[in-house]
């Protein structure tokens, strides 16, 4: 277990830097250090987002996953460019819980229709904790991949959504050769080679 929790940090000040799609925050700070006492006052931004979740839509019957392509604007200077081959996700920013989020939100990206009951969560963990505080929780949930295809998102938040279905077995020789870049499909994509046999037998 970490040696120092949130009262080993002390907020000198804080402020609101920008408010824009994301809220930037500007803090002067200090905490404790291993070797005992204070750090020295540090400067430090923090990009603000909501909470996120992901699902992993997979057929253990096919043995096929179900991702989604779109285009992601931090992925502009990418070598393969910016459309992400990713898992259905987004942002808790409603007062729905974060399963019926994630029900929601496969049914409006890839036209999938699951209950809460389905999910099997995976994990939760910090993004990019260097620099924002967004936490992701990834889910597990069962499709039928042919029935799945087409194009979805909702228009009116930019949304255009491709969904295609892959075998597993390819997906993960993609994920090994580095053509699955977005992080979260990663770690779901490394967790179903570990268990996608026990979800074979409860199919």
């Amino acid at each position: 277990m970490p040696q120092f929790m949130a009262n080993d940090v002390e907020i000198l000040d804080e402020k609101e830097a920008y408010r824009g799609f994301y809220q930037l925050k500007q803090y002067l700070l200090r905490h404790r250090l291993f070797t005992g006492g204070w750090s020295r006052p540090l400067k430090r931004e923090v990009v603000c987002r909501i909470p996120a979740v992901a699902v992993l839509l997979y057929d253990a019957k096919a043995d096929a996953v179900v991702l989604i392509e779109q285009f992601r604007v931090g992925a502009l200077q990418h070598p393969d460019g910016p459309w992400q081959l990713e898992m259905v996700a987004g942002l808790i920013d409603t007062d729905e819980t974060p399963e019926q989020v994630a029900v929601r939100e496969c049914q409006e990206e890839a036209g999938v229709s699951i209950t809460t009951g389905q999910l099997h969560k995976i994990c939760e963990y910090l993004v990019t904790p260097g620099g924002s505080n967004e936490s992701l929780t990834i889910y597990c949930a069962p499709v039928d991949a042919n029935l799945v295809g087409g194009f979805h998102g909702v228009p009116n938040e930019g949304e255009d959504i491709r969904v295609l279905s892959m075998a597993r077995a390819e997906l993960w020789q993609w994920l090994q050769e580095g053509k699955v870049t977005n992080a979260a499909t990663i770690i779901a994509l490394q967790w179903l080679e570990l268990n996608f046999s026990q979800l074979q037998v409860i199919k």
